[in-house]
C-alpha cells in the first residue's frame, strides 16, 4: 500500500523544512553554518532478490550535513572579535574539556581570560615574561595586565658627523657651561634598572687634525672624559669606538648607571655636524594601553611606554572530516568518534587559515535560496499528501465494493 510511501514522503520533507526552518532562524548567527537535508530511498529486503519490477517503499533521512562554507567577513569594533578565513576552528576549554566554534565574539572574564559568551575558554600558546610562546600543548589564554618591567640601558648607538673644518677651541680646559670650551654636543635618554629617566650629554672637543676629544655628563653633573676619537684623511673612524661611560652613582636608589657609547658610523666630513643616529636599548616601565591580533594568531600587546610584548597566540584546530563534529549548542562542536581526532596548530599553517581581528564570520546562510527551498519543501509535503489522498480514495472504492 503506498500509505507507506506517502507517510515516509511527509516524514522527509517535514525534517526538509525543519532543515530550512532552522538555517533562517540562525541566518544572523555568527560563525553559523547552514544545513542541509540529504535523502535515500527505501527498498524492502527479499530472499529472492527483487529485480527489475521491485517498487520502492518510500524515502528516509540519510543526515542532515552541514555546509563548512566561507562566511562573509564584517568588521566590528572591538578588537576581542576575530574571524577566520579559511578552515579551522577555534579550540575552546571548559573545566579541562575541550569544544570547538567558529564564532569569534570574544571577551575579557574577570580573571582575564579571553572567554566567549558561554564562559569556554580561548586557547593557544600563553607567552612567558620574556615574550617567548611556550609552545607544545594549547592552554587557555589570559591577557596579562601587569607592568612591563623596565629596560636599564646597557649600550648607546651613535652616528654622528663631526665638521672637519672646526677650529681647536681657544677656550681651555674644557668646561661643560661654557660653549667656547667645546665644538659640538648631544644628549639622549637614557634609563636605570629602576626605569628612571637619565639625561646624558656628550660633548665634542676638536683637539687637531683629525682628532676629538669626548665628554660625557649625567643629568647635568660635572662632566668626564670619556675617550678620544680618530679618523683617517677620508674622514673614516679608525679609534675611540665602542666608548665606555664608567658606572655613574645615582640618587634614585637603582644601580649604578654605566654603558658603552658605540660610535660605528661616526664620519669626520667637510659639513656641519649632525646627528644621524642616537639610540640606546633601555626603557622604562609601561603599562598595558591595548592589544591587536594578528593573522598568524599573534596577540601583541601595546604599552604606555611604547613597547610591545608577545602576550600569546590562538591556535587552531581542524579535523579530516568536520562533518562528523557532534553539535553542541551555542555555536559549539565536540570531537566524535567519526570526525578524526583534532589537527591543532598555529593560523595559516597547513589546512588552517588566517585570522583577522576586529572582524567576525557571518553566517553562511544564503537567505534568497532557503525562502526558495521552503517553497519546493512545502510542494513537496502538499504532493506526498495527495499521494496519501488518492491512495485512501481507492483503499474507499475498494470497501464499498458489494
Amino acid at each position: 500500500m503506498s500509505f507507506q510511501q506517502g507517510l515516509s514522503g511527509l516524514n522527509a520533507a517535514a525534517k526538509n523544512l525543519d532543515a530550512i526552518g532552522n538555517n533562517v532562524a540562525n541566518a544572523n548567527t555568527v560563525g553559523f553554518k547552514q544545513s542541509q537535508a540529504q535523502f535515500a530511498d527505501v527498498y524492502a529486503n527479499s530472499l529472492n532478490g527483487g529485480g527489475g519490477s521491485q517498487v520502492g517503499i518510500g524515502v528516509k533521512v540519510a543526515q542532515v550535513a552541514q555546509q563548512f562554507t566561507q562566511g562573509n567577513i564584517t568588521a566590528t569594533n572591538n578588537a576581542l572579535d576575530i574571524a577566520i578565513n579559511g578552515g579551522g576552528f577555534f579550540r575552546m576549554e571548559t573545566n579541562g574539556e575541550a569544544t570547538y566554534q567558529r564564532n569569534g565574539q570574544f571577551q575579557l572574564d574577570r580573571e582575564g581570560f579571553i572567554v566567549n559568551p558561554t564562559g569556554a575558554k580561548l586557547t593557544g600558546y600563553q607567552a612567558n615574561s620574556s615574550g617567548v610562546l611556550l609552545t607544545g600543548a594549547a592552554t587557555p589564554l589570559s591577557i596579562n595586565t601587569a607592568d612591563l618591567v623596565p629596560q636599564v640601558t646597557t649600550t648607546v648607538n651613535a652616528v654622528l658627523n663631526l665638521d672637519s673644518r672646526g677650529a681647536v677651541p681657544t677656550v681651555t680646559p674644557f668646561n661643560m657651561n661654557d660653549p667656547l670650551s667645546f665644538n659640538n654636543s648631544s644628549a639622549v635618554s637614557v634609563f636605570d634598572s629602576l626605569g628612571n629617566s637619565h639625561t646624558l650629554q656628550t660633548f665634542y672637543v676638536k683637539t687637531g687634525p683629525n682628532a676629538w676629544d669626548v665628554h660625557a655628563s649625567m643629568d647635568g653633573d660635572p662632566a668626564i672624559a670619556a675617550g678620544a676619537l680618530t679618523f683617517d684623511s677620508s674622514g673614516a673612524l679608525t679609534a675611540g669606538s665602542p666608548m665606555t661611560i664608567p658606572p655613574q652613582a645615582l640618587t634614585t636608589g637603582a644601580n649604578p648607571l654605566g654603558f658603552p657609547i658605540d660610535f660605528t658610523g661616526t664620519s669626520q666630513f667637510g659639513s656641519t655636524f649632525s646627528v644621524n643616529t642616537l639610540n640606546q636599548d633601555g626603557y622604562t616601565s609601561g603599562r598595558l594601553g591595548g592589544f591587536n591580533i594578528g593573522a598568524g594568531g599573534i596577540i601583541l600587546g601595546r604599552y604606555t611606554n611604547g613597547q610591545s610584548a608577545v602576550l600569546g597566540q590562538v591556535v587552531l584546530a581542524n579535523f579530516a572530516n568536520p562533518n562528523g563534529l557532534q553539535q553542541l549548542g551555542n555555536n559549539q562542536w565536540a570531537e566524535s568518534s567519526t570526525s578524526g581526532t583534532p589537527l591543532v596548530g598555529s593560523p595559516s599553517s597547513g589546512s588552517l587559515g588566517v585570522l583577522q581581528s576586529s572582524a567576525v564570520e557571518d553566517s553562511n546562510v544564503d537567505l534568497t535560496a532557503e525562502l526558495v527551498n521552503m517553497i519546493t519543501a512545502q510542494r513537496v509535503y502538499q504532493a506526498n499528501a495527495q499521494t496519501i489522498k488518492a491512495q485512501d480514495a481507492v483503499l474507499q472504492t475498494l470497501v464499498n465494493l458489494r
